[in-house]
């Protein structure tokens, strides 16, 4: 392990510390976005950057989701491939580009450890002088680079194996002995299978950071009974690194360098602690300096402080898909359609479209958690009824329930139809 617990002074400050440092950031970074990266000038065409100095005011802002930066790359791209997003131009100031799926191009920055990743390699234990195995793919998409940047920042040394050629990446484990490992959990798991298959020596991998899929406890004690202590990390392309598990291993801690929040899905509205929503970034990167960015990924808050001394919040980790876009009949029915039809009346606190039935045969039920006089909920089932009307173009049934009835699971659409 690392000789110090922590990897700088950052993540132990005062929670009221860190806040008041995020929030004197968050208006120069408006600011800056503005000036620097067109999108978002045009995003936050209006908006007064000096007045964006608190989480209440960053929730006015819109969110920018994915398939958004998609669309505008696509409309774009011609005169600017980023889609302008990004504040630095090709040259020393970015020293890659890199495709993800869609294709959706991302910049890498010329920064020190320019995702951020180094504190998460902290916390899984990888020390300076150790050799990382490095089994992200080094082809077209940044994950490689990503750990690969943190390793450095560290005083790691890598071996870029990127992804298969097993019998290969053994040997090289076998004589190059490195202690540290990153990539995929189920990669790891398949070489650490064929050593044993084989008879290769893998002994000496130590530690290791994954991403890119979940890490089930169930995995993770799999690979503690070989000697292997394995973490997890949660970073995007985008956004660099957002959260990383301790030795604790209750929930991920947030990044020192974004500003998380946890919204209903489909809208920009916090939901309250605890609730599982979807992840938005604010990122303080002024390389690609995003504001409100939704990653698309449901998680919710944990409570209290992690237990390893580091005071940042905590999440719970990944918790599935924030896009439940659902089509119902022919249409297509939106999660930030729900929540119009919710904020039409003050009663609702909480509401939930099931789709149920067969394919082609299916009924929509909006099951709504809502508070309030009687003779008002009296009314409220058919308002909510026009409303459904009114806003999706379908029919659909209410159903009024008790605060707390709905699950806390982050879906607005339930897709609970029969595919036989």
């Amino acid at each position: 392990m690392s000789s110090s617990k922590h990897y700088d002074a950052l993540e132990t400050r005062s929670p009221a510390e860190r806040e008041a440092q995020l929030m004197a950031a968050l208006p120069r970074q408006v600011a800056h976005a503005q000036r620097h990266a067109p999108a978002m000038a045009q995003i936050l065409a209006g908006v007064d950057a000096a007045a964006v100095d608190s989480r209440q005011a960053l929730a006015r802002l819109p969110v920018t989701r994915k398939h958004e930066l998609l669309e505008r790359q696509k409309a774009g791209r011609a005169a600017d491939p980023f889609g302008g997003f990004a504040a630095q131009v090709r040259g020393p100031a970015m020293l890659r580009i890199f495709a993800s799926p869609g294709p959706i191009y991302e910049p890498d920055g010329a920064a020190r450890d320019y995702w951020r990743t180094a504190r998460a390699m902290h916390a899984a234990g990888f020390c300076a002088g150790d050799l990382v195995h490095n089994a992200f793919s080094y082809h077209m998409t940044p994950g490689a680079f990503i750990m690969e940047a943190g390793a450095h920042a560290l005083g790691c040394t890598v071996f870029p194996a990127g992804t298969g050629q097993t019998e290969q990446q053994l040997q090289a484990i076998a004589e190059l002995r490195p202690r540290a490992y990153a990539g995929t959990p189920s990669f790891l798991r398949i070489l650490l299978e064929k050593a044993a298959e084989t008879g290769a020596d893998a002994g000496s991998l130590r530690v290791a950071l994954t991403g890119g899929e979940a890490l089930p406890p169930s995995l993770r004690d799999w690979f503690a009974e070989r000697g292997l202590q394995v973490f997890q990390s949660y970073a995007t392309a985008d956004l660099g690194l957002i959260a990383y598990e301790t030795e604790a291993r209750q929930g991920l801690v947030l990044d020192e360098g974004v500003i998380v929040e946890i919204v209903r899905p489909g809208t920009g509205e916090p939901v309250p602690e605890g609730e599982v929503g979807e992840v938005v970034v604010t990122t303080l990167n002024p390389d690609y300096p995003l504001i409100r960015f939704g990653t698309g990924d449901l998680s919710a808050v944990l409570p209290g402080a992690c237990p390893s001394g580091r005071t940042n919040i905590r999440i719970r980790g990944w918790l599935g898909r924030a896009d439940q876009t659902t089509k119902i009949r022919g249409m297509f029915v939106h999660p930030a359609q729900v929540a119009d039809i919710a904020r039409r009346f003050p009663e609702v606190l909480k509401a939930r479209l099931v789709v149920s039935g067969e394919m082609a045969n299916d009924t929509m039920t909006l099951k709504v958690e809502a508070v309030g006089p009687q003779p008002v909920l009296q009314g409220l089932q058919a308002r909510l009824g026009e409303a459904i009307r009114d806003v999706t173009k379908l029919r659909g049934e209410v159903l009024l329930l008790q605060p707390g009835s709905l699950p806390n699971d982050g879906k607005v659409i339930e897709d609970a139809r029969s595919y036989k």
